[in-house]
């Protein structure tokens, strides 16, 4: 069986209140990488293993101009922070099975091309790994 990389996509961006039509789950069928792809240096490949949904998200599903943070881009996986498992690294400050929190896909493998800015190790993974979504999630 092939493997897939399930991801939520945002379908068109929200006027008003949020609709689950507005989003859809997508299974791209051989697209779960097991590898950072050659050429793509400083990448890590993340399993995903807890994502976050906060409020800020909510602006970001509206097409606008202006904002802090721009909107998501339609067709595309929604992104938010999240905790996963290092798969593969092509960055020297990240290898195989470290656990990282960061902004992520709302997929199940994340791509990080930037990860210096993106990703953080996790230096308590004796707590529990959800809490990196909240309070310990936080710079």
């Amino acid at each position: 069986m092939a493997a897939t990389n399930k991801k939520i996509v945002l379908r068109n961006h929200v006027t008003g209140f949020p609709k689950e039509s507005d989003m859809e789950l997508v299974a791209a069928t051989g697209a779960a990488p097991s590898r950072v792809p050659e050429g793509t240096d400083g990448a890590v490949l993340v399993k995903n293993l807890y994502l976050s949904c906060d409020p800020y998200m909510r602006g970001r599903m509206s097409s606008h101009d202006g904002s802090y943070v721009d909107a998501f881009v339609v067709g595309e996986a929604i992104t938010g922070y999240g905790v996963g498992k290092v798969v593969d690294s092509s960055h020297p400050g990240f290898k195989a099975g470290d656990l990282v929190w960061g902004m992520t896909g709302w997929e199940e493998y994340s791509l990080i091309k930037d990860p210096s800015r993106a990703l953080f190790a996790i230096r308590h993974p004796d707590l529990p790994l959800s809490y990196y979504t909240g309070l310990l999630g936080t710079n």
